[in-house]
């Protein structure tokens, strides 16, 4: 049995980027679904008071806040590391995941990725084109300054893959398969040649939401 549970609804991208952290670091683990209707439910408010996903177990010890988890199992499992030693670069990574949780998910992905593709998949939604367009604005901004924060370089903290990087990659790949994302990514290149080459590792293609969803449905024994 696998010491490390994530209590997840698969196609999260919170959750995802947990377990592409697992993937990256050869770790085994579990995906104990939660069905999206559930979490305001006793059960999974036991595990997470807020009622959000994802929520890791490790050995007993439950943690919650994807940032948190995600420097947990780095500290834990320290191979390959993916968070800089050198200060500027961490503060990079820490910036940029702020970033991601604030600006991109916040008024960004919460809207156009779940109109477009979450809400229509499990509620069966019909995408409200008016709330899609408001939020294009503050879409565009976002996009720029994660272009401007990449540069040229490889990865958002410099050379290496880092924690940035897997935080931001599952709701930039979910966005991408949105028709807002032709336009979003025009300015943009960096990000969206960044992108292409994150979706290709395997710890991406491992985590995509019908992977997850398998995985969830074959626990280890």
């Amino acid at each position: 049995m696998a010491s490390f549970k994530v209590h997840m609804v698969p196609g999260s991208p919170f959750a995802r980027a947990v377990c592409a952290t697992l993937e990256e670091k050869e770790a085994s683990y579990d995906i104990v679904p939660v069905a999206p209707g559930t979490m305001k439910q006793e059960q999974h408010l036991s595990r997470h008071p807020f009622g959000r996903v994802p929520v890791l177990d490790h050995d007993g010890f439950t943690l919650y806040e994807t940032q948190a988890i995600l420097r947990y199992v780095d500290r834990v499992l320290p191979s390959p590391p993916l968070a800089p030693n050198d200060p500027k670069a961490a503060a990079r990574m820490d910036q940029v995941m702020g970033v991601s949780d604030w600006y991109l998910f916040q008024g960004v992905a919460n809207v156009i990725s779940f109109q477009r593709i979450v809400g229509p998949r499990i509620r069966g939604l019909v995408p409200d084109e008016k709330v899609i367009a408001e939020a294009m604005p503050r879409a565009r901004t976002v996009m720029a300054e994660l272009s401007r924060l990449l540069g040229s370089r490889d990865y958002f903290a410099g050379a290496g893959l880092s924690l940035a990087d897997l935080h931001v990659a599952p709701h930039l790949d979910l966005l991408a398969k949105t028709p807002e994302w032709a336009a979003l990514s025009e300015s943009a290149g960096n990000v969206a040649a960044w992108l292409e080459r994150m979706v290709a590792r395997p710890s991406m293609a491992a985590t995509t939401w019908e992977n997850a969803a398998a995985k969830a449905a074959s626990p280890s024994s």
